[in-house]
């Protein structure tokens, strides 16, 4: 345990010029006391750390005392501090392994390629959940990222409508989605990896066994085109529409947005039209949710078909008018 701070004391020193007692004991989590322990620890082993004292002292290392990590430019030391994910690497149990790992690459980088990094993490932050939500990594994330990792089967149950299944898996991958994570996985004597929510698993167990992971799997190519599949899968129903040049240009923004740009090309809709667009057929998912999105239109769209979804407008529109009459 010792050990391993001392050498996490080393690489924080060797990333800044210098660092206070208090800074030190912040990052290491220790007290002040056992920071000057530790740097008269150092220092009798050969470490070539001292100690200023005054308003400005701290520690610091002897100039020149530094791991040999060379050859790498700004621009790549920026892409790399900007590949990271924090908050994700935290919910898989991995946050202090990826801040070691930031910071020993930190401590190897020459001053003007360190200063790079550290301009990316105060001008790029990725905030993955959506709106209005307040996520929390799911329970059981943590050991089926380390079975990712290890290509490892588990053993999981989960639960699926009003009942729990039970499958062995072997899971290839983690998709944190809008603040949801998914994991895709094989189930024994499946041709074909699926998709699973992972807050919906309530065990995962190592078997001790490791699968062989096709190397042909991309992860990347299988997520687009299962998303696609899904969102297509959703589209259920039809209705036809009438649409104000207003209209046309917020239906996106109030449906799925490649069914609407896609049905609006299909009517022949070119941006900066000033006419109505006829005979616009909307894939959606139901006509409830169609009815709850189409009001938003408000008079920019009018419903052609079906007919109960068109009465069901002419209601709302009816309603709407005595409460402004």
């Amino acid at each position: 345990m010792r050990a391993a701070r001392l050498i996490r004391m080393v690489l924080l020193l060797q990333s800044r010029p210098r660092m206070t007692a208090a800074e030190l004991a912040g990052e290491l989590e220790v007290s002040e006391r056992t920071v000057a322990r530790d740097a008269q620890a150092l220092s009798e082993a050969g470490v070539p750390v001292y100690a200023e004292r005054g308003r400005a002292g701290g520690y610091a290392l002897v100039g020149g005392y530094r791991t040999g990590l060379t050859g790498l430019a700004p621009e790549e030391a920026q892409a790399l501090f900007l590949s990271g994910v924090p908050g994700a690497l935290r919910e898989m149990g991995l946050g202090e392994a990826a801040s070691a790992a930031r910071l020993k690459v930190s401590a190897a980088l020459a001053p003007p390629v360190r200063e790079a990094s550290r301009a990316v993490n105060g001008r790029f932050h990725l905030d993955a959940p959506a709106w209005y939500t307040r996520p929390e990594a799911p329970g059981l994330l943590a050991p089926l990222a380390e079975a990712v990792w290890d290509d490892r089967r588990v053993a999981a149950a989960y639960r699926r409508a009003d009942r729990e299944v039970r499958r062995e898996l072997e899971p290839y991958g983690l998709v944190l989605k809008a603040g949801v994570w998914y994991v895709c996985a094989r189930a024994e004597g499946a041709g074909r990896a699926r998709v699973y929510r992972v807050d919906r698993f309530t065990e995962v167990r190592d078997l001790g066994t490791r699968f062989a992971r096709d190397t042909g799997f991309d992860l990347a190519r299988f997520w687009r085109e299962r998303a696609e599949e899904f969102a297509r899968s959703l589209l259920r129903e039809e209705v036809r529409l009438r649409l104000s040049p207003a209209g046309a240009r917020r239906l996106p923004g109030a449906t799925d947005p490649r069914a609407a740009r896609e049905a609006l090309a299909a009517a022949g809709w070119r941006d900066g039209s000033a006419r109505w667009v006829e005979d616009v057929v909307l894939p959606v998912e139901s006509l409830e949710v169609a009815y709850e999105q189409l009001l938003g239109l408000g008079p920019e769209a009018e419903v052609v078909a079906p007919p109960e979804l068109r009465d069901r407008m002419r209601e709302a529109a009816r309603r709407m008018a005595g409460l402004y009459g």
